[in-house]
């Protein structure tokens, strides 16, 4: 397994340079694996001159039920489940992290030799770690340097939550050959899906236990966040206003129709649980603009699974700063009518954008 670095964001040409941490060989065929806390989401891709194509995509719930011991084993279930049901034939998958117990930061350094950099870099993942970054990994890229200091990002994963990942994918009788930042794959998915346009542009994918913020600016430097109030949060909070459990909130929020049907006002709570989050995304894309000396970023790229409940889209398009859009991948990744992952994807796209920016990782 390799842990993977776009260089200087060439997300068609992904940078990978893990040796010191895993030894892996050369594969061609690969597909995305993301893990979330209630499903696994997996996307394999083709690509040739006219661009990407999905050959195979599935989704598998998770069985949240189950006590935190077993945790790993129902992971590895669901994603044997989701393999066998997408038809994947190839074993070699590139799977996503997020969360806080990964980080992705940019630093600032002196123009170090070559075998110093690594050593500043570890001190650097030191300082902004929540986490012992003793016991993670850390990887760096250098996207500029001047003559006096050297411009980039650093990446870390606490040990035990990518040793657990790894695990699960291995329980579930695949390989992990690559190990990718769910923020980073957003960028690099985005990155295609918008062709020549230019200018800043922010990714917010909402899930259940994490809301992954990723901006694309000018300087080739990715900006990701990562924030802890995400769809379970909502749920929860919409269950303690309703007076009921998180399960009945759950079964209340549809995702492909209309809930207003129910005995619950969720419509009327909605904003008011959402609250948290609109505000720590607002308060990181104004952090941005201060970083970048700049405006806020011009549009906000909507998706997770948490993105299709109903309602939740409508309402960060008009408390949020910027232009949000709800965005769905696979109106420019190709799929075939007749394929049988066609009508998902066309419903459901939204969720898989992380899958499908790790299913365009080369190896």
């Amino acid at each position: 397994m390799k842990w993977i670095i776009p260089k200087q964001l060439n997300f068609k040409n992904a940078f990978a340079d893990c040796q010191r941490m895993f030894k892996a060989r050369r594969v061609q065929q690969v597909f995305g694996l993301d893990v979330g806390t209630s499903a696994v989401k997996i996307i394999q891709l083709r690509s040739d001159e006219n661009g990407y194509t999905v050959t195979a995509a599935g989704m598998a719930a998770i069985d949240v039920k189950v006590t935190s011991d077993r945790r790993g084993e129902s992971v590895s279930k669901a994603i044997q489940e989701c393999v066998q049901s997408a038809g994947i034939q190839t074993k070699f998958a590139v799977c996503g992290l997020c969360g806080q117990e990964t980080v992705v930061r940019n630093f600032t350094l002196p123009l170090l030799k070559p075998e110093e950099m690594t050593g500043a870099v570890e001190l650097e993942a030191k300082q902004v770690c929540p986490f012992n970054a003793d016991d993670g990994f850390v990887d760096y890229q250098i996207v500029s340097r001047t003559e006096k200091e050297v411009h980039g990002y650093l990446v870390v994963a606490a040990g035990k939550f990518l040793r657990d990942r790894s695990k699960s994918v291995k329980d579930a009788l695949l390989r992990n050959v690559l190990m990718d930042m769910d923020g980073l794959a957003l960028i690099n998915c985005l990155r295609y899906c918008r062709e020549n346009e230019t200018g800043p542009a922010a990714i917010l994918n909402v899930g259940s236990s994490c809301a992954t913020l990723a901006i694309i600016g000018g300087d080739n430097i990715p900006f990701v966040r990562d924030l802890n109030y995400a769809g379970k949060a909502i749920v929860e909070h919409l269950a303690l206003q309703n007076s009921v459990t998180p399960i009945m909130v759950s079964g209340a929020m549809k995702e492909d129709g209309d809930s207003s049907g129910s005995d619950l006002d969720i419509q009327c709570n909605l904003e008011e649980a959402s609250h948290k989050l609109i505000s720590n995304v607002a308060e990181t894309l104004y952090y941005d603009a201060v970083r970048r000396k700049s405006e806020l970023v011009g549009k906000i790229f909507l998706c997770g699974g948490f993105a299709l409940v109903d309602g939740f889209a409508d309402l960060l398009k008009s408390k949020l700063p910027s232009e949000t859009v709800l965005w769905n991948p696979f109106d420019k990744i190709h799929c075939a009518p007749s394929a049988p992952c066609a009508d998902m994807l066309r419903d459901k796209g939204p969720a898989f954008a992380v899958a499908a920016g790790l299913a365009m990782r080369q190896i």
